[in-house]
Parts: structure tokens; sequence; C-alpha cells
């Protein structure tokens, strides 16, 4: 067969994706991104909120259309839609041929070799016991790679339903680990990015402790350029970890840490371990330990409770921190959540009206970042010529992929994609910054 993959939603779902072409090419099949001409087309979706829904069914309802008209065999939709909706996915979007949910990755062969016969596969393993190790047919430029620590969650927050989606924590062996970083190093792989729901806790469940440090120590043995980390939860980031970040000049100094707010009443609402005081404390000794420090978050507006007096604190609390990198969501009930059935709901209208205002201010935040960037000299990563700037692209320490911002610059010679180059950052540009290389 000819299978099309189409991978939606997180860095997480990315690798479930190329844990499942490494598997079908393995069993013989042609392994494509293209749907149009394709035997089958596998759809690996998101279910997280509604945005992320509405664009799977998009995806579902377009590959579809490619069917319609014959140029396309056969539509699985695998991830976490289906396995939020599992029979009624198939009832409401009669063009999907089969369903394969998060437990079950592992089964995508004889899931298409169903398709194959005429059936409609509805494959549905344990979401708490499935298969982390293995080959990937890595989907990333060839410089850069995510290494998923883990599985699952338990953090249970009251809005979310990944744990419903994708089962308890499960950290994978750290001998498992460090074999997959020695292949993507050998590969050629310069930018190592460190994934799982919640980076900070792993180990906890396989070895009765954090073990997040003695991994990342062991990573920094490879030949890797850069070690990026995501995402790590407040509560879990202790003086060792900390420590080995200070230390180890390939992991960077740039950290993922969702907030989500700081209003005391409103973590405990969400069913956050930490409070104002303890986020605090926590960034200052950060900026404190990590010169140039970065920091990503992501916060919520509109949770019920939030009144003006708890949004105007999280604005403050974003002028005071100044964070380089936010995410500002407005919140989703999500059903199946406490947070859904919670009274004092907020106003949809009102949930984005703060949205907005908390942008604006962001926005400031970011420009004022940008702006002391200029006249200094950056390292780069090359991620080739981009022919609408015309001009050469890639990306900083402070910008991880698909979600930061971009460094545009000149350069006499050619640099190739993957190579790491200095540059002098001369001007902005909608965000990003601009310069030229340093010979």
């Amino acid at each position: 067969m000819k299978v099309a993959f189409i991978s939606l939603g997180c860095a997480k779902n990315l690798v479930n994706t190329e844990q499942m072409m490494a598997l079908v090419r393995a069993a013989g099949h042609t392994v494509t991104g293209e749907p149009q001409g394709a035997d089958a087309a596998v759809l690996n979706t998101c279910g997280f909120i509604d945005s992320a829904k509405s664009e799977a069914i998009q995806n579902i309802l377009e590959l579809a259309q490619l069917k319609q008209a014959g140029q396309l065999g056969k539509l699985l939709v695998a991830g976490c839609l289906p396995q939020r909706y599992q029979r009624e996915l198939l009832e409401e979007l009669p063009e999907v041929d089969g369903v394969l949910g998060t437990g079950s990755y592992s089964e995508i062969v004889p899931a298409l070799e169903e398709l194959q016969a005429g059936r409609n596969p509805y494959r549905f393993g344990d979401i708490n016991h499935t298969q982390e190790d293995g080959e990937r047919l890595i989907a990333t430029p060839p410089y850069t790679a995510y290494l998923k620590i883990a599985e699952g969650c338990d953090n249970h927050c009251s809005y979310c339903v990944i744990p419903s989606l994708r089962g308890r924590y499960r950290s994978r062996s750290m001998e498992s680990l460090l074999e997959e970083a020695q292949a993507l190093a050998d590969g050629g792989v310069r930018e190592l990015i460190v994934v799982a729901q919640d980076i900070t806790r792993y180990g906890t469940d396989l070895y009765g402790g954090r073990r997040l440090a003695d991994l990342l120590g062991e990573l920094c043995k490879l030949p890797f350029h850069w070690i990026r980390l995501h995402y790590l939860y407040p509560d879990e980031v202790d003086e060792r970890l900390i420590e080995i970040i200070a230390r180890e000049r390939k992991i960077l100094n740039y950290i993922d840490i969702p907030l989500q707010h700081v209003n005391d009443g409103i973590l405990k609402a969400m069913n956050r371990r930490s409070s104002k005081a303890e986020i605090v404390n926590l960034l200052e000794r950060l900026r404190a330990r990590l010169p140039g420090l970065v920091l990503r978050t992501s916060l919520i507006c509109g949770l019920p409770g939030e009144g003006e007096e708890e949004f105007t604190e999280l604005a403050e609390f974003l002028r005071w921190a100044k964070i380089e990198r936010a995410g500002i969501f407005q919140f989703s009930p999500e059903e199946g959540t406490p947070a859904a059935e919670m009274a004092d709901q907020v106003p949809p209208e009102t949930a984005q009206r703060r949205v907005e205002l908390l942008l604006d201010l962001q926005s400031h935040v970011m420009d004022e970042w940008n702006e002391s960037r200029l006249g200094t000299v950056i390292e780069v990563l090359c991620e080739g010529f981009d022919e609408t700037m015309g001009c050469y692209g890639g990306r900083s320490y402070a910008d991880s992929p698909d979600i930061d911002g971009r460094v545009f610059f000149t350069a006499a010679g050619l640099i190739p994609a993957g190579e790491f180059v200095n540059v002098r950052i001369t001007g902005l540009s909608d965000g990003d910054l601009t310069g030229e290389i340093e010979e």
C-alpha cells in the first residue's frame, strides 16, 4: 500500500506519527506525506480543545473530498480525537473508514491490513500500557528531532482531558532513551528537544524519584549542539535540575513552564499544586542562575470564578515577570472535566476580551526583548534559504520550532541547513530578528 500520514497537534503526537510511519515502512508499504494518489491516509489527531477538534474535523472533510473524487482510497483516523469520541466519530463522520485510539498506535499495520481487506478497523488498546520504544521515521528536518521521554499525565488539572486520553504517567527507561538519542545523534541531529506532558516528573514512577537531571547529564555526553526542554511543571523544578541546566552549555537557557495562572484561588480551582508565591520565587531563582534566560509559558483566561480582580492580578504578574514567550488561551469548557461543571462560568466574550488584553500586553514585552537584541551577536541554527525574505532563515536559542520567532540574515557564501552561525542583529521585522552573518 501507499500510505499517507498527516500529523496534527503537539510534538508528542508527531513522535507517535513517526513511530507509525516506521512500522508501516518496515512492513513493506510506501510512506508519503501526500494523500492525493495514496491507497490510505492516516490522520493522527489532537482532541484537546475546541480549536484542535475543529482542525481535525476540517482535515477529515478535506480528505473525504479526495476520497469522493477517487484520489484517495481509505481514511483511518488515529489519536486523541477518536480516543475521545469513539463511536460518535464513526457515526457522525461516515467518511472515516476506521479508527485507532491512543493505546493502539503500535497496531497501525494490522489496522491498515483490515482496511485493505475491506473491513473497518476499530482499535482501542489500553492507554495505560503502550509501546513507546522502537524505530521512528523522523519527520522533522534532519538537524532537529524530538525525544519523548514519557507518556501520559498524572497532574489531573481541572480543565484538562489529557489523562483520560493518554493514561497515567509512564516514564521510558533511561537505557532506551539513551539508545534512541544516540541513534538520533548518529543520524545528524544537532538540536534535541526533550518532550513529555511533564518532563520534570521523569523517573518518579519508574525509579522512585526525579531522574530528569541524571538523564540530561547523560544526553549532554552525546554530540548534540543544543538540548531544549519542554515542558517543566513549576512545582517539580528542584535545585538539582536548575544546577545541571546552569552547568551544561548544551542545555539551552530556554525553559517552557506552563503556569496557567497566578491567582491562588484560580490555581486551586485548576488543581494546580503551586501558589503564586512559589511561582514568583521559582522565576526569581531561574533568572538569577541562568543568564539570558528566555521563558515560555501558557496562560488561561476565563476559568470559572475568574473575576476582574483575579484577571488584573494575572495581568500585573505578566508585566512584572516579562516572560519572553507566552501563549494566551481562552478557557474551553471541555466535557468530562470538573471545570466544565463549575459555577461562576465566565461569559465567552469576557474571556476573549481578557485574552486580547493580555496578548496586547505580551506583544510589548516581546518587542522590548527583541529591541534589546539589536547590536548583539547571537548563535543561530540555519534552516536554509528563505525565498520569500530573500535571505537565510533560522532560529536562536530563544526560538523553539513552529511556535516562536525566527532570525533572518544575509551571508556572502553558502550556508547549509543545520549549520550553526553567529549573526549580528541589525533590525526587526514583524516580531522576527534580522541581521548579517558575523564572519
